[in-house]
């Protein structure tokens, strides 16, 4: 069966030699960790938003950790105030 190439060869060839995964599951787990930083920061803030909520935070508390989190990102944003978070939430 062919495999199929993706065009971060050099990536998949290093995780296949640095770890146990067969070449599809590394073409896949780059492609999916290339997913999750594709997220657009209104993307991230909503998913995190009701991620958050759902663990019974509130706004306060969720704003700031958002805040945070989105320092960490593969390419940070700009700094988000409070104000600008709750927009990209609410509208």
């Amino acid at each position: 069966m062919l495999e199929r190439r993706t065009p971060h060869e050099e990536l998949v060839d290093h995780l296949v030699r640095s770890t146990p995964l067969a070449r599809g599951e590394a073409a896949r787990v780059v492609l999916d960790v290339l997913a999750y930083f594709d997220e657009t920061i209104e993307e991230y803030t909503r998913r995190r938003h009701r991620e958050l909520q759902g663990r019974g935070l509130t706004n306060p508390v969720i704003f700031a950790r958002i805040a945070k989190e989105l320092t960490h990102r593969a390419v940070a944003p700009p700094r988000l105030s409070e104000r600008q978070l709750r927009r990209i939430v609410y509208g």
